[in-house]
């Protein structure tokens, strides 16, 4: 079983800036990526970015050149630095971690943070 925990959501003005966290844990972990979703009101959940265990990083076209993706591998948390915010980055953030599982693949979801962008 792996445990996610989430933090560093908020309300932020227009132009802020905001870090997100999240910390994985569990016996015997083995991850094969870290990421972001989010979801805005009234909207889908959309990816944000992912990073891999390797340190390679993308991200989505509508957050693009605004956020920064990293990782601490020794504690297995990954980050989301947010700049340059706008309305539209008003969402439900979720961490996603996705962990080798027998001959696959198994993602786990974080609880999700509030993030407000508004003046």
């Amino acid at each position: 079983q792996v445990q996610l925990v989430e933090s560093g959501g908020g309300l932020v003005q227009p132009g802020g800036s905001l870090r997100l966290s999240c910390a994985a844990s569990g016996s015997n972990l083995s991850i094969y990526s870290m990421g972001w979703y989010r979801q805005g009101p009234g909207k889908e959940r959309e990816w944000v970015g992912t990073i891999t265990s390797g340190g390679r990083t993308t991200a989505g076209d509508s957050v693009q050149g605004r956020v920064t993706i990293s990782r601490d591998n020794a504690k297995n948390t990954v980050y989301l630095q947010m700049n340059s915010l706008k309305q539209e980055d008003t969402a439900v953030y979720y961490c996603q971690v996705r962990i080798f599982y027998g001959l696959g693949l198994k993602d786990y979801w974080g609880q999700g943070t509030q993030v407000t962008v508004s003046s």
